[in-house]
């Protein structure tokens, strides 16, 4: 029955009970676990809203729906996919990685994933390191941001990796392209994260069930205008790692990624007076992805326990649509 849609309809009977309970008797050939996963990940909703607490309490009438995805393979195999990689050594990899390149297999995307083309390249030695699922996969970047990440390949540098993660000593700094320039130079924005409520597929600040969310930043560069900032080149650096963090929160701060669809939608630029300013309107607004990329990655290596320290230089397109807004400023 997976890969469907689920409706289930409260009785007057069925009044009070908790949603989790109630879904595990609409659906008992789903189990607590399953179902608890579905809520975790806004697959459950009510009319237009998202519902991912399973204590809610339902009512008389109320429709909730499932979405139940298609069976994910058991295990990721390996696929010959391109890679740059920029180190590595027995114990970790880091990459490059190209916009366009989804991290691991997930719903939507069951393989041609940075997972299937390490399993390629690393072999057996990435069999099992920190779940057959994500073997190796320490952290993530979302599918259209580039840049560096850093990948187990074993047991040890796994829970090495891990643990610098999770007392934020990584050091990560990300370029972004964002519409218009925050009034501050520079800044940080907290705001817990989670699922938006009315789009389960969209992260947003919420009050309620999110996560702590805290990104460092500052501006680069102004691009155009004196009184209002056509665009800037924004640094962020994260001090945790939500998924969408610098997305969700620069969208926040009222200052969203040039070419994010998600979050942000393009500004429609002044009359163009030169050819400058004509190249630089039209390579903002047909600029093909979020302009977000991880230029830098730093942590203490597992075994040498010495501080490594990378960099990444911009994509030919991201370099493109800087320099284009650059000629605002000439």
């Amino acid at each position: 029955m997976d890969g469907t849609e689920r409706k289930s309809a409260v009785a007057e009977e069925q009044a009070g009970q908790r949603l989790d309970r109630f879904l595990a008797g609409a659906l008992p050939d789903l189990s607590r676990s399953r179902l608890q996963a579905l809520l975790a990940s806004g697959a459950v909703t009510r009319g237009h809203q998202t519902i991912g607490d399973g204590n809610t309490r339902v009512k008389p009438g109320e429709i909730y729906v499932v979405q139940v995805p298609e069976p994910a393979p058991a295990l990721p195999v390996g696929q010959d996919i391109p890679l740059t990689v920029v180190y590595e050594d027995g114990d970790l990899i880091v990459i490059d990685k190209q916009a366009g390149l989804v991290v691991h297999p997930a719903a939507g995307n069951p393989d041609g994933t940075l997972v299937n083309a390490l399993i390629a390249h690393c072999g057996t030695s990435l069999a099992g390191v920190g779940g057959v699922a994500r073997p190796g996969i320490v952290h993530r970047l979302d599918k259209d941001t580039s840049g560096l990440i850093v990948a187990a390949k074993n047991d040890r540098a796994m829970a090495s990796l891990a643990k610098q993660f999770a007392a934020h000593t990584i050091e990560r700094a990300y370029n972004a392209v964002a519409w218009g320039a925050p009034r501050a130079g520079d800044g940080v924005i907290e705001g817990d994260i989670g699922r938006n409520p009315f789009d389960r597929k969209r992260m947003a600040i919420v009050r309620n069930q999110g996560k702590p969310a805290r990104t460092r930043y500052r501006m680069l560069e102004r691009y155009g205008g004196e009184a209002r900032a056509f665009a800037s080149l924004i640094e962020c650096r994260l001090e945790t790692g939500r998924t969408h963090q610098i997305r969700v929160h620069l969208a926040h701060l009222g200052h969203p990624l040039i070419g994010d669809k998600v979050y942000g939608r393009a500004r429609k630029p002044p009359r163009a007076k030169t050819e400058a300013e004509q190249i630089a309107y039209t390579a903002a607004a047909e600029f093909p992805r979020q302009a977000l990329h991880a230029w830098l990655l730093g942590f203490q290596h597992p075994s040498t326990h010495k501080h490594m320290r990378f960099e990444s230089k911009w994509p030919e397109h991201f370099a493109a649509l800087i320099a284009a807004l650059r000629g605002l400023n000439q």
